[in-house]
């Protein structure tokens, strides 16, 4: 089973130097290759493989003398990072790839040549040598590849993907009793059927005011100037503290969740689409919907539990969760679900989850089989 692990890295002045001259060279050929495929594909529909622009890198070694400084195993995988972004697009699973600019978070990946080692907290990468890191945990397993980033405030990261060397844990059936459903909302992050409440924190709120000020202020800045590059990075670093916050608080409730339930079932929602309604995209883009989901996704996976994701047109607002009345007439305003059937009254969201829940597990094959 493969795992990611993240650790800071603390490269010297001269590792840095190297770092940053790898950083371009790879920003190169990543544009130079998405250039390449696209006027293919524009001009005459047709397709440039990853196997065509990794035999066209010698050639540009030759053009550009600077290139060869850089290992070619980074390179070349920079043109496989290429064209798994550019499959991903017409297979539907992501935005066309965009080219590369200096003023944006920087990575590079090397796949092999590299040596771990916790004892003198180090990592060995070819051409840098021994790289001091912070191996705030240790790992088992066997380190497939590593991808170095720099953040746009300078912090450098190293992520180890790691073959664990273990089976998948056997997946879980699912149980009405170790199943919990999540509503999304926007004056609460999230509510569970069991009535559990994760508040919405509003990291971005709460910093509006004075990212507004930094940002007048970096406005003000003559380009060029060292002050405009010193406003730049108060601004990074206001806004890096708002994504750890909210990266932070988002981990915690992913945890909890998968210690305390066998299977978690969430709305299919597009976010993509909300954030187009401009009354409500800041308040949709802090609440962190998507991370959560995607954090939810790799956890159960390595548990062995279930996130079960039913579709967004499913009316679980609408249907008694007691009885299953549909109450066609219920307003977005109302906050409590008051059934003209059976009398129940409750949480607009509350009865909400416990229809997500019922839903993920009505016509489950992994429910069908199991006695409740």
């Amino acid at each position: 089973m493969l795992k990611g692990y993240k650790y800071r890295i603390f490269p010297t002045d001269d590792q840095k130097d190297q770092l940053q001259r790898y950083f371009g060279v790879n920003r190169l050929v990543y544009n130079l290759g998405l250039e390449t495929k696209t006027v293919a594909y524009t001009s005459n529909k047709k397709s440039i493989s990853k196997y065509d622009l990794i035999k066209q890198l010698p050639e540009l070694r030759k053009e550009f003398d600077y290139i060869k400084d850089c290992p070619s195993q980074v390179l070349q995988h920079s043109i496989i990072n290429l064209d798994t972004a550019y499959q991903n697009f017409f297979k539907g699973k992501g935005q066309f790839p965009k080219f590369k600019n200096k003023y944006s978070k920087q990575s590079i990946t090397f796949p092999q040549g590299f040596e771990v080692s916790f004892k003198d907290n180090t990592l060995k990468l070819p051409k840098l040598k021994e790289v001091a890191i912070d191996y705030h945990r240790e790992f088992k397993g066997l380190p497939k590849r590593v991808t170095l980033t720099k953040t746009v405030t300078g912090k450098y990261f190293v992520s180890i993907l790691v073959d664990t060397q273990t089976e998948k844990p056997k997946q879980k059936s699912i149980k009405t009793e170790t199943t919990v459903g999540i509503d999304f909302g926007i004056k609460d992050l999230a509510i569970t059927s069991d009535g559990v409440v994760y508040e919405n924190k509003n990291f971005f709120k709460s910093q509006q005011r004075r990212l507004r000020k930094e940002q007048r202020s970096l406005a003000r800045k003559q380009k060029g100037s060292i002050n405009r590059e010193k406003q730049k990075l108060k601004v990074a670093l206001l806004q890096e503290k708002i994504r750890n916050q909210r990266t932070d608080y988002l981990h915690k409730i992913s945890t909890e969740l998968i210690n305390t339930y066998d299977t978690i079932v969430l709305e299919d929602l597009a976010v993509s689409n909300m954030v187009k309604n401009h009354n409500l995209a800041k308040a949709i883009s802090d609440m962190g919907w998507r991370q959560l989901r995607t954090m939810l996704e790799y956890k159960t996976e390595w548990e062995g539990k279930n996130l079960v994701v039913i579709g967004r047109f499913e009316p679980s607002s609408k249907v008694c969760s007691n009885c299953g009345n549909h109450k066609k007439d219920l307003k977005l305003s109302d906050r409590t679900y008051d059934c003209d059937k059976c009398g129940n009254s409750i949480d607009r969201d509350l009865n909400a989850s416990l229809n997500i829940k019922n839903f993920g597990v009505r016509d489950n094959p992994l429910y069908a089989n199991v006695s409740h």
